[in-house]
């Protein structure tokens, strides 16, 4: 199958040009959250943001690419706020099992976050299943490739052993899409301390991360004893 080029740097990139399209992009999500995306028209987003419906045209040519501009500033925030909770673990220096665990801790809080994705899913299954099921493959791709980042700077860090990283950021990836789908689970994904406990017991052994030393294991104090 033929790769996606490039799709998280992308995402990561994108941006609101000025202020105007900022609050046109406010707007829409409001009214989004408000009335779901069929009943949303440009005349409701342009009286939200204050703008005319000449101007928002001029901005956004149709509604179907307003709803792409909303998607992907999703889409760029969810990435920006796990990029914020990996960059406080790597300031610290922690081990691979420490960010291993605030990795999937911030997934899951970034899904179920989510007010737009529950709405749709509640009210609009028909819009949004597409693009989480048989058009899914560029929210697999940004998932498996932000994983494989993920590994690969720890694999360089001698945090990780050496292995293809793809494989497995793949299946965490279609995981991931699966809880967004099916939010009703037994894993403890209300509670960030159970989280990281499941995460500790169930997800951390996936990537392989190497067994410490005996020496480590014992509390400090104990030593000799």
């Amino acid at each position: 199958m033929a790769r996606l080029n490039k799709l998280l740097p992308a995402v990561r990139n994108s941006g609101p040009e000025d202020r105007n399209q900022s609050r046109v992009l406010d707007a829409a999500l409001l009214a989004f959250l408000d009335f779901g995306i069929k009943r949303t028209s440009m005349v409701e987003v342009a009286r939200r943001c204050g703008l005319s419906l000449a101007t928002l045209y001029r901005r956004f040519a149709s509604k179907s690419d307003l709803i792409e501009a909303v998607a992907l500033r999703q889409s760029r925030e969810f990435i920006h706020g796990v990029d914020e909770v990996l960059a406080r673990q790597v300031d610290r220096d922690a081990g691979a099992e420490d960010q291993i665990v605030e990795l999937f801790v911030a997934f899951i809080n970034g899904l179920r976050e989510n007010q737009l994705i529950h709405r749709l899913l509640a009210t609009e299954p028909e819009l949004v299943l597409p693009f989480l099921t048989t058009r899914g493959a560029p929210i697999i791709e940004l998932g498996r490739d932000y994983l494989t980042e993920f590994i690969r700077r720890l694999q360089s860090e001698g945090k990780l052993p050496e292995y293809d990283p793809e494989p497995l950021a793949e299946m965490i990836a279609r995981t991931a899409v699966s809880m967004a789908l099916t939010p009703q689970t037994v894993i403890p994904v209300g509670d960030d301390e159970l989280a990281r406990a499941f995460a500790r017991d169930h997800v951390v052994v996936s990537f392989r991360v190497p067994a410490k030393p005996q020496n480590e294991s014992v509390p400090a104090g104990r030593a000799g004893e």
